[in-house]
């Protein structure tokens, strides 16, 4: 029967900035070949000098925020006073590694600058003072996505593979896997972790009866890249920066636009808010007659360019600059309905009456337009149907309570939208 074993590494003392752990660990234990030495970033930061001091009198929390902060490329998520962040080494995790526990009152802890390239020097300190041939794991505390409590997870490896790839191998009932990799390295970290607790004093444990390969990879290999994170970032965070780069996109490519995804896009939209309790909103997803419903508004279009005088040569410019909306792979056309509005006798609260519904109706167009965004598609809302009513309604069979509100092409953009100029809010506010 296979099996291996973890033994915690007792009787080190308290490391301090510039202690030889690799020396300590090899006096402690004898180490043979193959065994994996599994350590805490945080006994690796202490030897390292990965400590930030609080000065007397200074509030301490004061000084781990502003770690964090020191230590922080992205925020993932935020909530209250927890922050998830994302270092420099490209780990997602609780206040980027920062930490107050098990180091002096006058001190944080940072995680290692490289924890692998820590690993590979521990790992050849150790081969040096010990003769033999070992891995080592840097391990850290994580919370998980979906699930309860704390694990150790591996930020450091040297001389194992950190991820063993089993897709492509028959299971047991013969069928090949597609998507199994293994994260061995963190594994490691997890049952080195039951030996060496988090109150027990005891930053170092053995694993001792694994066969495991070396690849040459570093524990940069358990981290996602980004664009296969499905949840890079917190749920406020992701709504918030995809509003922030909504954009209008007028060149798509040739993938198709499934009607699930825009019907989401219009239950999105019906959350507006309304006058009275009411839903003004209708949405036309225009299929089989879109390029008819586009060839007519071009023909009214073009007449009421030429009875404005312009030449020939005009209109085609014009006309041509109105081709987002063909070459989109989907169209939708947003309507109001003003049933519901209340009638009032005279121009000032009757005016007020509609204008509140056309601001709804722009608030449903908005929320369409955004969570089009967060299914990653691209749009551009076109005024023109609001030019040419009865065409619309004609084309497209429509009731003459149906007033078009512009048109939405939809579709999967063609090039990344280039970043966008930052606006001060300042600008736009007044404070009375």
């Amino acid at each position: 029967m296979p099996e291996f074993t973890v033994t915690g590494v007792e009787g080190l003392p308290e490391i301090r900035p510039g202690d030889d752990l690799a020396a300590l660990i090899a006096t402690a234990t004898a180490l043979e070949d193959g065994d994996v030495v599994v350590v805490t970033s945080k006994v690796l930061s202490k030897a390292e000098g990965r400590l930030v001091p609080v000065p007397v009198g200074t509030d301490r929390e004061a000084v781990r925020q502003q770690a964090v902060a020191d230590e922080t490329v992205r925020v993932v998520a935020r909530r209250g006073a927890t922050v998830i962040t994302q270092n420099r080494n490209g780990l997602v995790l609780a206040a980027a590694g920062v930490d107050a526990s098990n180091v002096r009152g006058d001190e944080v802890a940072l995680l290692p600058v490289d924890p692998d390239a820590s690993a590979r020097t521990l790992r050849d300190r150790l081969e040096t003072l010990t003769g033999r041939r070992v891995a080592v794991v840097v391990s850290d505390t994580m919370g998980r996505p979906w699930r309860v409590g704390q694990v150790d997870l591996a930020i450091g490896v040297a001389g194992l593979a950190p991820v063993r790839d089993a897709r492509g191998n028959p299971d047991s009932f013969g069928a090949t896997l597609e998507v199994s990799e293994i994260a061995v390295a963190d594994e490691l970290a997890s049952a080195a972790e039951l030996v060496m607790g988090k109150t027990d004093g005891v930053p170092v444990a053995v694993v001792r009866g694994l066969a495991l390969p070396d690849d040459g990879r570093d524990a940069g290999a358990l981290v996602r890249p980004a664009e296969q994170d499905w949840f890079r970032l917190g749920t406020a965070e992701a709504h918030r920066e995809t509003v922030g780069l909504r954009r209008t996109v007028r060149a798509f490519d040739d993938r198709p636009v499934a009607r699930d995804v825009v019907l989401r896009a219009v239950a999105a939209a019906v959350t507006a808010p309304a006058p009275h309790g009411t839903t003004p909103w209708r949405f036309v997803l225009v299929e089989q007659r879109s390029r008819l419903l586009l060839d007519a508004m071009r023909q009214r279009w073009a007449q009421d360019l030429r009875a404005d005088g312009l030449p020939d040569d005009a209109i085609d410019r014009r006309l041509h600059r109105g081709e987002v909306l063909r070459a989109a792979p989907c169209l939708v056309v947003p309507c109001l309905v003003r049933d519901a509005a209340h009638s009032y006798p005279d121009a000032r609260r009757a005016g007020a009456e509609q204008a509140m519904f056309l601001l709804a109706m722009g608030a449903g167009i908005e929320n369409l337009l955004v969570q089009l965004a967060v299914e990653g598609l691209g749009s551009a809302w076109v005024g023109s149907t609001l030019f040419c009513p009865d065409v619309v309604r004609g084309v497209l069979e429509l009731a003459p309570s149906w007033e078009p509100m512009g048109a939405v092409a939809v579709g999967h953009p063609a090039s990344p939208a280039p970043p966008r100029v930052p606006r001060d809010p300042a600008d736009f506010c007044v404070v009375r």
